[in-house]
């Protein structure tokens, strides 16, 4: 029995995050990515412990937290990794801007696979990229349990085209997709062949479901490290993006010193409270992290039980990482911006597919990281709303 606590709707709706913010208490918000569960007890218990000492002041060097990182790595996935690699940022947003500022000049191009997370898009505008867009396609033939797929062709050609950079979401959000080791490496064989960086975002790692292990892109040898930079953080795995602080991870001692070119303040720029919080995370959160996992996996198959039992016509995929589903409700007659009719005539609200891919405007993001009683009543609310 797991005895994950919830938190209550009205205790939840004095939170000050953007998540309980954004819209006025009648409407359910299930859009960002944020758990509505309690923090985990090492996280907790290192933060009042900082406070009580008013031990507040500038962040410094923290090579606690590369080995907090590598010995969660290496017990989750079996990676041994250099400690000595690991950079500090703000967040993955900031890690991911300030690498492109090193790798690429103005003008480069960059290649996503929509429907992917938004900022992506957002990062390479700041960055004054060219984005190139290769989407995944839906499917009958599944790869790694999932009917979205990567158009090799597609990515091939963009490759060959000059890209400079390939920005990979592994584990992908919004679809729940987790990449196979040989799709890694065959990113890195045309990354190689074609003179391209990779920059994998690896933020919904902690969140995979044992049926697909995640595979690291740094873990596949000396090919992968000389072209591959990670992006990543406990944010997301412990629930702490409000602590600012994210890590940038090369294992190439060539690439590491190329980002040595990053503003020094980049480093500066996180928090002293979210350093040692996810050293707290990484090092001694997997107990909390295992109990999260379950809770997640029975709500993952609650959001399908009651997609087939209350919107038979909505389709959606059970994702194999993190807490988000990718709904399709193109089989509903409610015009091309779902997510803004359901926050309006349901009182619930979902991300807006578009914002992911012009091309996925049928499409919305729920976040089932909250109670099965929240869940049930957003969709006893979708249904009313559509029936």
């Amino acid at each position: 029995m797991n005895d994950f606590h919830f938190v209550t709707l009205e205790e939840l709706q004095t939170h000050r995050s953007q998540k309980w913010r954004e819209f006025p208490h009648e409407i359910l918000p299930l859009p960002v990515a944020e758990m509505d569960f309690p923090v985990a007890e090492p996280i907790r218990r290192t933060l009042i412990e900082m406070i009580n000492k008013s031990d507040l002041g500038y962040l410094s060097t923290v090579p606690e937290l590369g080995e907090a990182f590598a010995g969660f790595s290496l017990r989750r996935n079996g990676w041994t990794l250099d400690p000595t690699q690991v950079r500090v940022a703000a967040d993955v947003g900031v890690g991911v801007v300030e690498t492109l500022r090193v790798l690429t000049e103005y003008g480069d191009k960059i290649m996503i696979n929509s429907p992917v997370y938004p900022n992506f898009t957002t990062w390479a505008n700041e960055t004054r990229l060219e984005i190139v867009d290769v989407p995944m396609t839906l499917s009958e033939t599944e790869v790694n349990g999932s009917p979205w797929i990567l158009d090799w062709d597609g990515i091939e050609a963009a490759y060959k085209s000059g890209i400079k950079v390939h920005l990979i979401c592994n584990p992908h959000n919004p679809i729940g997709r987790v990449f196979t080791r040989e799709e890694l490496q065959r990113f890195v064989d045309l990354a190689h062949a074609n003179n391209v960086w990779i920059i994998s975002d690896e933020i919904h790692s902690p969140l995979t479901f044992k049926e697909q292990p995640f595979t690291p892109l740094l873990s596949l040898g000396d090919d992968a490290r000389a072209v591959t930079v990670t992006v990543t953080a406990a944010s997301k795995g412990w629930n702490i993006a409000g602590l600012k602080c994210a890590i940038i991870v090369t294992q190439d001692a060539q690439m590491h010193e190329r980002l040595n070119a990053i503003a020094p303040a980049t480093h500066y720029r996180a928090s002293l409270l979210g350093a040692f919080a996810t050293v707290a995370a990484f090092k001694e959160g997997e107990p909390w992290l295992d109990k999260l996992m379950v809770q997640l996996d029975s709500n993952r198959k609650l959001v399908s039980e009651l997609l087939a039992e209350k919107l038979p016509h909505a389709k959606s995929t059970v994702p194999h990482c993190s807490y988000l589903s990718w709904i399709d409700f193109g089989g509903y007659e409610i015009g091309d911006d779902p997510a803004g009719y359901l926050v309006e005539n349901a009182k619930v609200a979902f991300s807006a597919g578009v914002r992911f891919g012009q091309q996925f405007s049928s499409y919305v993001r729920l976040n089932f990281a909250t109670s099965p009683d929240i869940l049930e009543e957003a969709f006893n609310r979708v249904a009313r709303a559509l029936h």
